[in-house]
C-alpha cells in the first residue's frame, strides 16, 4: 500500500484543525491528553484515516468537549475530489 492508497473513498470530513484553533490547542497537547500518537492523530487530522476506534473518539470529544458531529460530517461527493489510483 503507497501513499497514494491512504483516501478510501470515503465522504467524510474531518474538522479537528478548527477545533484545535478554537481552543487553542496543538496536536501534541490533544494527542497527550488522548492517548495516542501524533502520528495517529495527525492522519485523522488530515482525513486520511480510515477509521477511529470508538474510545478514541470519546476521548476526543472529552477533551475538546464536543460532539462526534461537530469533529466529523459526511459531505457526498468529496471522496470524488480524491480519486483512488489503481
Amino acid at each position: 500500500m503507497g501513499a497514494d492508497d491512504d483516501h478510501e473513498g470515503h465522504d467524510i470530513e474531518v474538522h479537528l484543525d478548527r477545533l484545535l484553533s478554537e481552543r487553542g490547542m496543538t496536536v501534541t497537547e490533544l494527542a497527550s491528553r488522548v492517548g495516542v500518537t501524533n502520528v495517529n492523530l495527525s492522519v485523522l487530522k488530515n482525513g486520511r484515516a480510515k477509521a477511529i476506534r470508538f474510545t478514541t473518539l470519546t476521548r476526543i470529544c472529552e477533551v475538546l468537549q464536543c460532539q462526534p458531529g461537530d469533529l466529523l460530517s459526511y459531505r457526498p461527493g468529496s471522496s470524488s475530489e480524491h480519486p483512488r489510483k489503481s
